[in-house]
C-alpha cells in the first residue's frame, strides 16, 4: 500500500484493495462513493482515518498495555464492574496525545476538505463517524456501537471528535457486545470517517432499508424520515414518517409508493452555535409536524437508490444482500444524499422454511399501545427506568419500560423479556436491537412510562399486526411452529382472505396461490374513517365533522385525494405482498348502518329495518345516492393498477342481485377508467344470492368468474338472519340445500368456462366442507390465514383419493 495512504484514504480515491485498511461501514461508504456516484447517487465526499492509524495511535501513545490491564478483571455481567472499567479505558484514550505525524495527517486532510468546498480553510462543517469491522458482520448488527459527531468545525474540534470516536470503541455496550460475540478487543479494526455535512438541519433526514424490517419481505424499500438531522430517528427521540415502495414495479418504471404514514416528529435536531454543543433539539411547530417530510418524487428517488445499492452489494457478495442506509436532504440545495450504508443482518437471515406464530390464548385489558417490533410475545414484571444511570436496578426477565434507548442501555436490553418505549419508530435503536435479540418490543407508546407501573405484571404482544398491545397481567400464549418444506402442493388453488394491510407481508410467507378475497372495509374503517361523501362535500360539513376529518387526514388538504390515496395504498400493500399472484378485491360491502358509523356518515345513509338485505353492494354503485363515492373506489383501483403497476389486482362486485344490475355497475366502472379486459382487468361477481346460481349462465356472459360467498348464500337460501341468535342453530353452510346450489354453480361455471372459487367462512371452519368443494371441481378455495395449513392437508388427501393430479 502507498505510504501516503497509511493514515488517510479519501472516499473518492478508495478502491477495493484499500477496504481492509479502512474497515467497517466507512469502507462501504468510500467504496459506494466510487462505484455508485456514477449511477446518480449523491454521496458527500470525505476521508477515512484508517484502521492502521487507529492501531498506530494505541502503540505510539503507549496505552495499549494500560487498556489490557484495566480490562484484565472485566465482568460484563456485573454492570458496575463493566461501567467502571469502560470509563477508565475511555479516559485513558482521551488523555493520550496523538503522535505528531498522525495529527498532521488528519489536519492536512481536513484542510484539503475545507478547500474543496471553498470555505475558510479551518471551519468547514463535517460529520465524524466511527466504524469497527465487528459492527456489521453477517451475524452481528448492533446499531450505534461507536459514536458519530455532527457539525464539527475547526482543527481542535476535528481532533477531539476523532479521539472520541476511537474512545467509543470501548463504550460499555461495545465492550459487552464483543464479549458476547467472542471478539478479541484488540483484533477489531476501527476507522474514523470525516465527511462534509449535509445541511439536513434545514430540511430532513432518515433511515432506509431495502427490505421490510419486521417481516423480512424482500420486495419493498422501507423509508423513515423526520425534520432535521438524522440522529433523532436513530436514537428513537421522534416518531418519524414511514413510507413503503414496491421494488419490482419500481424497476419497471412505475411509481409504487404503496404506503405513507405521517409521524408526530415533535423534535428537530439543528446546528447549535452556543457553547460547546454542536447540535441541539428544538420543538417542531404543529404545522410542520402535520406535513410529510418527503414528496412522492423524493420517496421514489431514495427507493431507486436503495435498489441500486442493494443490487451492487448483492452482486459483490454473490448473493442477496439487503441494505440498511441513512439518507439526508440538504436544505440549502434541495438535494438528497446517502450518508451511510451497511448490510441488514437480522430479518434477512431468518429461516423462512419454519413458520413461527405466537398466539395469545386470551385477551385482557390493554394498558397502552404502540408500534410493534417483531411478532413475538413476552411477559414479566415491569421496571420503569427513565435514566441510563439507573440500569443497575434492572433484573433479568423484567420488562424494560423507558422513554427511549440508546446503545448505553444494551447491557440490560439483552436480559429483558420485552421492551416498551414512549418514543421512537421502527428503525430506532430500541427496534433494531430488539430484533437482533429476538425480544418483543413496542415503540412510540407516547405515555407508557406513565400508564405502566413499576412492579406491575404485564404482557407485551407484537403478534397482532402493526399495533403492539401491552396488556395488564400475565396472559397465556402458545408458539406454533410449522416446517413449510413438508407442505404438499395441491391442484386446487389455495388462496387467502385478507383485509388488514399491516399483516400481509407476514402472511405472504404462508404457502398460497394469492388472495381470493381482499376486503376494502378494513382499510376504510381503519385508515380513512370518514364517509366518502363527507370527504367529497367537505366544505358543506358542520364544524365538528370538519374537525374530525382534519384529524384523520393529516398531511392532506385535498380530502378526496386523501380517500383515494389511502384506499389505493391499503389495496396496494395487499397486491404487492402477493405479486404477481392474483389478488381479488371486493368493492366496499358496508351495510347502511355501518356506513353511517363513519365520520359524517349519518347525513348520507337511510335508516333501514334490515340493512343485511337492503341498500348494499352493487345497488349502491350506480345509485344517485352513492355513485360519486363509488367513483373514488374506482379511482383507487385505477391508481393501484396504472400508477403502482400492480396489474395482478382483479376486482369483484358483491351482492349483485340481477344481471341488469351487473351491467349498470360495469358501465359505472368504465366511466372511471376501469374497462373489463383492458390491461388484463378481470371482473368477478360474488355468488351469494340464489339468483346468482339460478342465472349463472347469464351472469357468465358479463363477468369473468364467480366467488362464492357462503355466508350470505346460506342466509338467503335458508331464509334466516345470520346475525340473529334466536335462529342461529339453523344456520349451517353444510345444509343440503346450500350444497346443492354450490354443486350446481360450480358445474355451470365449468360449462361456461368461467373461473369459480369460494371466499366464504365455511371452508375455514369445516375442513370436510372444503373436501366437498374439491369433489365438486372448484378452482380455488380462499381461507382465513390461520386455517391454510390444516385445510391444505385435508384438500391434498381428497385430491389423492380422487386421483386429481
Amino acid at each position: 500500500m502507498d505510504k501516503s495512504k497509511m493514515f488517510i484514504l479519501w472516499f473518492d480515491q478508495l478502491n477495493n484493495d484499500d477496504v481492509p485498511y479502512v474497515g467497517g461501514k466507512n469502507a462501504s461508504l468510500g467504496e459506494m462513493y466510487v462505484n455508485l456516484t456514477s449511477k446518480g447517487i449523491k454521496v458527500p465526499n470525505g476521508f477515512a482515518l484508517t484502521a492502521y492509524a487507529y492501531r498506530y495511535f494505541l502503540e505510539k501513545a503507549g496505552i495499549k498495555e494500560q487498556i489490557k490491564q484495566i480490562l484484565s478483571d472485566l465482568n460484563t455481567h456485573d454492570i458496575q464492574n463493566l461501567s467502571e472499567r469502560g470509563q477508565k479505558v475511555r479516559d485513558t484514550i482521551l488523555r493520550a496525545e496523538f503522535p505528531q505525524e498522525l495529527k498532521n495527517a488528519i489536519l492536512s486532510a481536513y484542510r484539503d476538505l475545507c478547500g474543496a468546498y471553498k470555505r475558510d480553510r479551518s471551519d468547514v462543517d463535517v460529520a465524524v463517524r466511527s466504524s469497527a469491522t465487528a459492527e456489521d458482520l453477517p451475524d452481528a448488527s448492533f446499531a450505534g456501537q461507536q459514536e458519530t459527531y455532527l457539525n464539527i468545525r475547526g482543527d481542535f474540534q476535528v481532533l477531539e471528535a476523532v479521539k472520541k470516536c476511537i474512545a467509543s470503541l470501548f463504550t460499555n455496550r461495545a465492550i459487552s457486545y464483543r464479549v458476547d460475540k467472542g471478539f478479541d478487543h484488540f483484533n477489531i479494526a476501527l476507522s474514523v470517517g470525516v465527511q462534509k455535512m449535509v445541511r439536513s438541519d434545514k430540511a430532513c433526514s432518515g433511515v432506509m432499508f431495502s427490505i421490510d424490517t419486521e417481516s423480512g419481505f424482500k420486495d419493498v424499500v422501507f423509508i423513515t424520515g423526520s425534520w432535521g438531522l438524522g440522529e433523532n430517528i436513530v436514537q428513537g427521540a421522534v416518531n418519524p414518517d414511514e413510507y413503503y415502495v414496491f421494488k419490482p414495479t419500481l424497476k419497471q418504471g412505475y411509481k409504487p409508493v404503496i404506503s405513507k404514514k405521517i409521524g408526530t416528529k415533535e423534535l428537530k435536531m439543528v446546528y447549535s452555535f452556543e457553547g460547546n454543543k454542536p447540535t441541539k433539539n428544538i420543538v417542531v411547530p404543529e404545522s410542520e409536524r402535520n406535513k410529510f417530510v418527503l414528496n412522492d418524487e423524493e420517496i421514489l428517488t431514495l427507493a431507486r437508490w436503495a435498489c441500486i445499492i442493494e443490487d451492487h452489494y448483492s452482486w459483490k457478495a454473490g448473493h442477496f444482500k439487503p441494505m440498511d442506509m441513512e439518507w439526508a436532504k440538504d436544505g440549502e440545495t434541495g438535494e438528497l444524499y446517502i450518508v451511510q450504508a451497511r448490510p441488514e443482518t437480522v430479518v434477512s437471515r431468518k429461516n423462512r422454511n419454519i413458520l413461527e406464530n405466537y398466539v395469545l390464548k386470551q385477551k385482557g385489558t390493554i394498558i397502552v399501545k404502540g408500534k410493534s417490533v417483531g411478532e413475538r410475545i413476552g411477559s414479566g414484571e415491569a421496571n420503569i427506568i427513565k435514566d441510563v444511570h439507573d440500569i443497575g436496578k434492572f433484573k433479568k426477565g423484567q420488562v424494560l419500560v423507558t422513554e427511549m434507548t440508546d446503545p448505553d442501555w444494551e447491557p440490560i436490553m439483552k436480559i429483558a423479556s420485552a421492551i416498551v418505549t414512549n418514543r421512537g419508530g421502527r428503525t430506532c435503536h430500541a427496534a433494531i436491537i430488539s430484533r437482533e435479540l429476538g425480544i418483543p418490543c413496542i415503540v412510540g407508546t407516547i405515555d407508557g412510562t406513565e400508564k405502566i407501573k413499576t412492579g406491575q405484571q404485564i404482557t407485551v404482544s407484537c403478534s397482532e399486526g402493526d399495533i403492539g398491545n401491552v396488556y395488564d397481567g400475565i396472559l397465556p400464549y402458545e408458539i406454533k411452529k410449522i416446517d413449510l418444506q413438508n407442505m404438499p402442493r395441491t391442484k386446487t388453488k389455495i388462496m387467502m382472505n385478507c383485509g388488514n394491510p399491516e399483516e400481509v407481508f407476514d402472511l405472504s410467507f404462508i404457502p398460497n396461490d394469492g388472495v381470493g378475497l381482499a376486503r376494502e372495509e378494513f382499510i376504510i374503517m381503519s385508515y380513512i374513517k370518514a364517509h366518502p361523501l363527507a370527504l367529497l362535500h367537505y366544505n358543506e360539513q358542520p364544524p365538528e365533522i370538519k374537525k374530525q376529518i382534519d384529524e384523520v387526514s393529516l398531511g392532506y388538504d385535498d380530502k378526496v385525494k386523501f380517500f383515494v390515496d389511502k384506499l389505493a395504498q391499503g389495496i396496494g400493500m395487499i397486491a404487492a405482498a402477493f405479486y404477481p399472484k392474483d389478488v381479488i378485491l371486493r368493492f366496499s360491502d358496508f351495510k347502511t348502518n355501518e356506513y353511517a358509523n363513519l365520520i359524517g356518515g349519518k347525513a348520507y345513509e337511510p335508516k333501514e329495518d334490515n340493512p343485511m338485505i337492503g341498500w348494499r353492494g352493487a345497488s349502491r354503485y350506480y345509485s344517485e345516492g352513492y355513485k360519486e363515492g363509488f367513483a373514488l373506489e374506482c379511482q383507487a383501483v385505477l391508481k393501484v393498477r396504472n400508477e403502482y403497476g400492480l396489474t395482478n389486482l382483479k376486482v369483484m362486485i358483491p351482492f349483485c342481485r340481477t344481471v341488469e344490475e351487473g351491467r349498470r355497475v360495469l358501465a359505472e366502472m368504465e366511466k372511471h377508467g376501469l374497462r373489463k379486459g383492458e390491461n388484463g382487468l378481470q371482473v368477478y361477481v360474488m355468488c351469494e344470492i340464489p339468483s346468482n346460481v339460478i342465472l349463472s349462465d347469464q351472469f357468465s356472459e358479463i363477468f369473468d368468474g364467480f366467488s362464492i360467498g357462503s355466508n350470505d348464500l346460506t342466509q338467503l337460501t335458508l331464509g334466516l338472519d345470520r346475525d340473529s341468535e334466536i335462529v342461529a342453530h339453523i344456520y349451517d353452510e353444510r345444509n343440503e340445500a346450500v350444497k346443492r346450489l354450490l354443486k350446481k354453480v360450480i358445474a355451470d361455471a365449468k360449462q361456461y368456462h368461467r373461473k369459480i372459487g369460494i371466499c366464504g367462512q365455511a371452508p375455514s371452519d369445516y375442513p370436510e366442507f372444503a373436501q366437498f368443494l374439491v369433489e365438486c371441481g372448484i378452482d380455488s378455495i380462499s381461507l382465513n390465514p390461520d386455517t391454510v395449513i390444516k385445510t391444505t392437508l385435508k384438500i391434498k388427501e381428497t385430491e389423492d383419493r380422487l386421483g386429481i393430479q
